[in-house]
């Protein structure tokens, strides 16, 4: 039992060290005071009590402290964490934009850190600027051949413009509409392939650049294609439109046409049934008046002859000259 109660004891002494080794960190205050940073041992006790790390903003005092800049206080430091910001990326913008003279303040880096950006990136980028490769942009010349450019943009960081500036894709937005306006404008698409820089110098000279976070320094036409004769295809699809235009009004032409010669028989076969039904009406008109004593039996044989005249008469004159010259020859043998 008392050995068991001089573990337990050991145990809980090794806790105990433990966790005062976690609340009290005497590795980094000794640290830092070696580095030459200020901060006491209570500073870093409230730290793990707010729960920021103190690992964190001891490094980054060292770290501000050994490149001369004094300016960098660990109240910022906290708040910037507690606010959800990335010290280790200001510090290393800081340190960065310090060696290459730009100038960068401490509420400004960590206002583009709060802002989404990448400070450090950022401060990269306007010691090393970025080329940035355009998609493939499509123009029409004057004389209607398509031409597919490709450009490459040169672009720095403008550290005033990170906080509110537009991005990249902007920048491109614009660059591509540039090229189109620079090429919709030519002549002849000869004149864009004999001369491609005349469309960086009229992009450049439009000042894409402004309100967004970079500054264009220089755009290249790295490839430029000839595509389609857009001009050909669009007379052709014109001329398509009106014959195709020019056919339906002769459709509906034709159909009229056949819908008024329907009609015009159908006026026929009306007056002929008029007629037939004015023929029945003869007969009966003739039987009526043999009934009141108007027609005698010598008139209806004389209608009767004169019908079979007019008979003889229309069948004669119905005869082809075939037949004619037949009937004549048969007289003159009789």
């Amino acid at each position: 039992m008392e050995s068991f109660g001089t573990f337990g004891l050991i145990a809980i002494i090794v806790v105990l060290f433990f966790l005062f080794l976690y609340y009290v960190p005497v590795v980094m205050w000794f640290s830092a005071l070696v580095t030459g940073v200020r901060i006491s041992l209570l500073q870093l006790i409230l730290m793990r009590i707010r729960k920021v790390p103190p690992s964190a903003i001891v490094r980054a005092m060292i770290e501000a402290h050994k490149a001369g800049l004094h300016d960098v206080k660990r109240d910022e430091l906290e708040a910037h964490y507690l606010a959800g910001g990335h010290i280790e990326r200001v510090v290393h913008a800081l340190v960065s934009a310090s060696k290459a003279n730009i100038d960068l303040s401490f509420k400004m880096a960590t206002a583009i850190d709060l802002a989404g950006r990448d400070v450090f990136e950022a401060v990269q980028m306007s010691v090393n600027p970025k080329v940035i490769d355009t998609p493939p942009v499509s123009a029409v010349a004057k004389d209607g051949i398509q031409l597919i450019a490709k450009a490459r943009v040169t672009v720095r960081a403008n550290i005033k413009q990170l906080v509110g500036g537009a991005g990249e894709d902007t920048v491109l937005a614009r660059v591509g509409e540039g090229i189109v306006s620079s090429i919709g404008s030519a002549a002849s698409h000869k004149s864009v392939l004999e001369n491609p820089d005349s469309i960086s110098k009229l992009v450049l000279n439009k000042g894409l650049d402004a309100g967004t976070a970079f500054e264009i320094l220089s755009i290249d036409i790295a490839d430029i294609d000839i595509g389609k004769n857009i001009g050909a295809e669009l007379m052709m699809d014109q001329a398509e439109a009106d014959k195709n235009i020019a056919q339906a009004k002769a459709e509906e032409r034709r159909a009229m046409a056949v819908a008024l010669e329907q009609e015009m028989k159908a006026k026929a076969q009306e007056a002929r049934a008029k007629v037939i039904e004015a023929e029945a009406e003869v007969p009966l008109a003739m039987a009526e008046a043999f009934r009141n004593g108007n027609l005698g039996i010598m008139d209806y044989v004389k209608y009767k002859n004169i019908e079979a005249d007019t008979a003889m008469r229309e069948s004669l004159s119905k005869q082809t000259p075939g037949n004619k010259s037949k009937k004549d020859k048969d007289d003159k043998i009789s």
